[in-house]
């Protein structure tokens, strides 16, 4: 192709990318519909973010696709009858191109999706509250606030925070606004001195101020029947979380951390021991959960005989920025100038989530002069010989057709580094070019992870899940 028909194809599919927008938005706003192209949303999204959502497809399926196949299938989702289900256009989209021979778009669609139709779930409204408003604590907040407008049943409707000073609602409306490893929030931010609250994209986040989890009454707010994100890590058992249980208009209790003698649940993996009777659960550690997804995926093939996990992790503000005392062996050197060799409870932390693995795994972890984003590396003893080649099409695949695609991502770029996955939604994101595999009954893998924004998007999904408000996917694979 010449120079000039480069560029007019560009601007062809920039136009595309362009009218997508406000269609896919109008689906998503009046009927709860995300739109995504294998898995990665489209909503909310700019032109430039669509379009290097079909590349990354293009990438990891290994074949073409273009904002000329998927603008079609998202015009004829308008005329469906549809809600509150996920939708994948880009699957849609090379369905159709394989399979769909002798058939219109239209029927072919409305055939894939036909057990989404009418499908309002009729569920309330569920009030969250964040107590605590740290690291995750934010993220959480822009996960939440991103999904307004869209019918999810999720209500962000308050932080619980300790009064840090006069000008303290100005400095949380600053931490959420202003990130230096995430950048700006998109959209506003109001503070709200008269009510106490902040309002971010039209949601009104009320701030209370409290030492302890039972002195609050949150009906006093509005508030009931609420779920609590606890990202504090100061309670971490029973006796603990259910300071929060003891507050008026709370009803379960999220902790996100490692939990002691609570369910730990890696969305993904066993979300299904998750009762309707439960008040307490935890959602692990970062860490647990980059790497269990893809641990089930090899244990499920070619089977774990045992293993070691070393973790190769971003410092943390547990850590010290210059050498001072710490309770803690090794972290109390500066952060910002050392690799430091600590101890990791996400190895035998996997078997809470994947009982098969318990004894299997040992584990240590590396603090690195990085703010954001780790690595894990699994080194297995397997049940089945592997090359290389079939253990990345399998993992490949898994991260595309199964129902480990939200936990799992891949790449195969020969200049992935760490800061690339920032942003990163996925658990974790396996490195094929990294990948060992010999034909022999072994291998190392290597697994990049966003532990803040990536491990967010796991608490979040699994709170879709307590309340039931999870969108099922469409078109359905086995």
């Amino acid at each position: 192709m010449s120079q000039e028909q480069v560029f007019s194809d560009w601007k062809d599919k920039e136009a595309l990318a362009e009218a997508m927008i406000p269609m896919i938005g109008k689906i998503y706003r009046e009927d709860n519909v995300e739109v995504s192209v294998f898995g990665r949303s489209v909503v909310n999204r700019s032109v430039i973010s669509i379009l290097k959502s079909h590349r990354a497809a293009r990438m990891l399926e290994h074949t073409k696709l273009s904002v000329h196949e998927t603008f079609p299938v998202v015009e004829v989702l308008q005329g469906l009858e549809l809600s509150n289900v996920h939708v994948d256009i880009g699957k849609l989209a090379i369905g159709f191109r394989d399979h769909g021979a002798g058939q219109t778009l239209q029927a072919y669609v409305a055939g894939e999706l036909a057990g989404a139709v009418n499908k309002g779930n009729g569920k309330t409204q569920t009030d969250v509250v964040l107590y605590g408003f740290g690291r995750i604590g934010r993220l959480l907040a822009r996960l939440l606030i991103d999904k307004t407008g869209g019918g999810q049943s999720l209500r962000l409707r308050a932080i619980v925070v300790r009064k840090g000073g006069d000008n303290d609602l100005m400095k949380r409306a600053s931490l959420l606004r202003r990130d230096s490893v995430h950048g700006t929030f998109q959209g506003t931010i109001t503070v709200d001195e008269k009510h106490n609250a902040l309002i971010a994209n039209g949601n009104v986040i009320k701030v209370i101020y409290a030492s302890s989890p039972d002195s609050i009454d949150y009906t006093d707010y509005g508030i009931s029947n609420a779920v609590v994100i606890d990202n504090t890590g100061k309670w971490r058992d029973v006796d603990g979380l259910s300071l929060h249980l003891r507050a008026n208009g709370v009803a379960k209790v999220m902790l996100t951390a490692p939990g002691k003698g609570i369910k730990n649940i890696v969305m993904g993996v066993n979300q299904k021991d998750i009762e309707d009777t439960d008040t307490i659960l935890s959602a692990a550690s970062c860490t647990t959960n980059a790497i269990t997804p893809i641990l089930k995926a090899l244990n499920d093939k070619y089977g774990v005989e045992n293993g070691h996990v070393e973790t190769v992790h971003a410092y943390t503000n547990d850590q010290n920025l210059i050498d001072n005392y710490h309770k803690g062996d090794r972290r109390g050197r500066a952060a910002g100038l050392n690799m430091v060799l600590t101890e990791t409870g996400a190895a035998k932390a996997v078997s809470k989530a994947l009982p098969e693995l318990e004894g299997k795994l040992t584990g240590n972890s590396i603090r690195v002069p990085t703010p954001n984003v780790s690595m894990a590396i699994l080194n297995l003893n397997l049940d089945t010989e592997v090359e290389r080649e079939e253990l990345n099409d399998y993992l490949r695949h898994i991260a595309l057709h199964s129902g480990l695609q939200k936990q799992i991502d891949y790449t195969d770029s020969p200049e992935a580094v760490s800061s690339d996955f920032v942003g990163s939604r996925a658990a974790g994101v396996v490195d094929g070019l990294a990948t060992i595999a010999t034909g022999k009954k072994s291998c190392v893998v290597y697994v990049w992870y966003d532990n803040e924004y990536g491990y967010s998007c796991q608490v979040i999904r699994m709170l879709q899940h307590v309340t039931k408000t999870s969108l099922p996917a469409f078109p359905i694979e086995d």
